[in-house]
């Protein structure tokens, strides 16, 4: 069996996570992942199985070596969870929030995300490498936080969202 093949196996047999019980911001995560599905391979899978890389447990963590550069994997991950975000904010505003990630190749830098002129959000990134999130209730609460702290920021200026 090739490690690829073992790989396969290995996510196919894991036990799916726990769906929350009424997700805000999970659903647009979800859809925006679909949206860039273009050969249909996630159509049979569930929102969690689909959501279910975003899961890194504290073990899993630990394991995870910081040195050298991100896993390209983790790095998708990173920048979906993102634009995900400024579509909700999009969605709650009717401002499109745009992500600009900029990290060095050890796996630290920024993140903000711009509506017009507007710095909506802006968070620091540090071990990127380990970039997950303890269950899919951690991950909807931290996305609808930052979607809460953008539309707020926009609410707060509109003259400089709407130049």
């Amino acid at each position: 069996m090739t490690a690829l093949a073992r790989k396969m196996a290995a996510r196919t047999l894991a036990p799916e996570p726990a769906w929350p019980a009424d997700p805000v911001f999970l659903p647009e995560l979800a859809a925006l992942i679909r949206a860039g599905d273009c050969c249909g391979l996630w159509e049979g899978k569930s929102d969690a199985r689909l959501l279910g890389g975003y899961v890194v447990t504290r073990d899993q963590r630990r394991a995870i070596p910081i040195l050298g550069e991100p896993d390209p994997r983790v790095l998708r991950r990173l920048h979906t969870y993102y634009q995900a975000v400024g579509t909700a904010i999009g969605r709650h505003t009717g401002h499109v929030a745009t992500p600009l990630v900029d990290l060095s190749d050890e796996g630290f830098g920024r993140v903000v995300l711009i509506a017009g002129r507007l710095v909506a959000v802006a968070r620091p990134l540090r071990d990127v490498h380990r970039f997950g999130f303890d269950d899919l209730a951690a991950l909807d609460a931290a996305g609808a936080a930052l979607v809460e702290e953008g539309a707020a920021m926009i609410a707060g200026h509109p003259a400089l969202v709407a130049a």
